[in-house]
């Protein structure tokens, strides 16, 4: 059992928005017990979005928030950040579309929110418990959360490009270090992809100093690496992201199998439909734990 969590104190960020190129300034502030993560568009009248997964406006190669028109977009690095480091409440706010992209992981949030430090609050944490699994599918893609008292993620990414084809990883929350494990892990694209984007008015932030991007025969940026298996790590902080927006967390072995942005949402929805497959209670016995190098078996990648 843990008490809720918020920061101890404001923290300020500026950076390049990943799509909209714009400079944006953003301020993270403690918030009230159960207020959640709530994000300020202070630059459209402090229209306020809570990250919940019925805000989720688009998940096309990011996730948006959106509501009565106001929007905030790639939010998966900072939910990231601050559920790998428990923090349960905070205001967010900006005066643009974007969370800025920084170095492209959640690292450089970790690092200030480790430097302002966290408060403890009054009141104490529940969390959702799987007690039946749920599975979605979606063509050679799946996602499935199963019963587990902890909190648990198993991923593998699988393309067809020379610089890498598989990659898999399992992780336990609770014997995992988030900010040395996960969080520096960057995100990644394909040339081919960004020069689409960039056609479409998007990426226009993104440089090679925010993303590994990989050309036809390999990672153009290769210096940039941080681990052998970083592009399987940023989608475990993608998905911790977007699993965050239940707003509450889960105890449950999530396995994911070629998975996204959409297939997480649309996996969040499914268990808010399947109300008899889990159950809101106290956080009271330990989380099991697990060495980093376990991975559970999903599906042969083919």
């Amino acid at each position: 059992m843990r008490l809720q969590n918020t920061i101890k104190s404001d923290i300020f960020i500026t950076g390049l928005g990943l799509h909209c190129g714009s400079e944006i300034n953003m301020r993270l502030r403690p918030a009230p017990v159960d207020t959640g993560i709530i994000f300020i568009r202070t630059d459209k009248n402090n229209a306020r979005i809570k990250a919940n997964v019925s805000s989720v406006s688009d998940t096309t190669f990011a996730t948006t928030l959106g509501v009565n028109g106001s929007r905030v977009g790639t939010v998966e690095h900072l939910l990231a950040a601050l559920a790998g480091m428990d923090v349960d409440n905070a205001y967010v706010e900006l005066d643009g579309p974007e969370v800025p992209i920084l170095d492209g992981s959640a690292l450089p949030f970790v690092l200030e929110i480790i430097n302002t430090g966290i408060t403890q609050q009054v009141k104490f944490l529940s969390v959702l418990r799987i007690l039946e699994p749920i599975v979605v599918n979606e063509g050679a893609a799946q996602i499935a959360i199963t019963p587990y008292e902890g909190r648990r993620i198993t991923y593998r990414v699988c393309y067809t490009h020379p610089a890498f084809g598989e990659q898999k990883l399992g992780i336990d929350m609770a014997s995992m270090k988030f900010e040395s494990e996960l969080a520096p892990a960057k995100t990644f694209g394909f040339l081919k992809d960004v020069e689409m984007l960039r056609s479409r008015g998007l990426a226009k932030g993104g440089t090679l100093d925010n993303a590994i991007v990989l050309g036809d025969t390999g990672v153009i940026n290769e210096h940039m690496l941080r681990f052998e298996d970083e592009f399987v790590r940023h989608k475990i902080i993608d998905a911790i992201g977007d699993m965050s927006l239940l707003g509450i967390p889960i105890y449950g072995h999530i396995i994911a199998n070629k998975s996204g942005h959409a297939l997480h949402v649309k996996l969040l929805r499914k268990i808010l439909l399947c109300k008899d497959s889990w159950e809101i209670v106290a956080v009271t016995k330990p989380q099991h734990s697990y060495p980093v190098s376990e991975v559970a078996e999903v599906q042969v990648c083919k």
